[in-house]
């Protein structure tokens, strides 16, 4: 498939926001509807965008720092639209308990931190891999949920939401933990510019 797309004149990087403008617009489309099942589905079908684009990055002799940093805001913007969506659905269409729409508003916040602590530590050198929930796995729970539920299987979005609430919220910590366990950890960091600390000089000609 990566060849193919190639072969059409496709690059990495238009293949990662196709695939992005299309999840999202299923999710946006799909799941406040209540066409669940058919939202599942069509996700994880073009989610497969999601895997090719690396491989194409490969095939073409490797991949970018800017093809790296649009991979991943195009992540955040998936998962974003997606919980969004899951959420606008239990409000206004299923009626949801109030503490299963809390639940899911934790996995759509501890779902971007998840994210943002690992590429923080990485830009402070940290090494940060791993993790209970990562993205690959709240992806194919939250879908199996809505698909399941789609089909009328009892409490499977709840189940899906509140794994995934407990789950991410213990990657987060997890995750932390991790970098305070660093060696460079508690080394200092340069002051902000602008700052009296990073400028003495100028501090003092004041």
């Amino acid at each position: 498939m990566a060849r193919a797309l190639l072969r059409v004149g496709l690059t990495p990087n238009m293949a990662t926001v196709i695939g992005t403008v299309v999840t999202s617009a299923i999710a946006l489309l799909l799941i406040p509807s209540g066409h669940l099942f058919a939202a599942a589905v069509a996700s994880g079908l073009f989610a497969a965008f999601d895997l090719v684009d690396g491989t194409m990055a490969r095939l073409r002799g490797g991949g970018t720092k800017f093809g790296a940093t649009l991979d991943a805001t195009c992540d955040r913007v998936t998962d974003g639209v997606l919980f969004a969506s899951i959420i606008w659905w239990l409000v206004f269409v299923d009626n949801a308990y109030p503490a299963l729409v809390v639940a899911a508003f934790v996995v759509l916040i501890a779902s971007q931190v998840t994210s943002y602590v690992k590429a923080r530590g990485e830009a402070s050198g940290f090494t940060i891999v791993g993790g209970l929930v990562e993205r690959p796995e709240r992806l194919i729970i939250a879908l199996v949920g809505v698909g399941l539920e789609g089909l009328g299987v009892p409490f499977a979005i709840e189940t899906a939401l509140w794994a995934l609430a407990f789950g991410s919220v213990f990657t987060v910590v997890q995750r932390l933990f991790t970098a305070s366990r660093n060696p460079e950890a508690l080394d200092h960091i340069a002051p902000p510019p602008g700052t009296r600390d990073s400028d003495p000089q100028g501090a003092g000609a004041r």
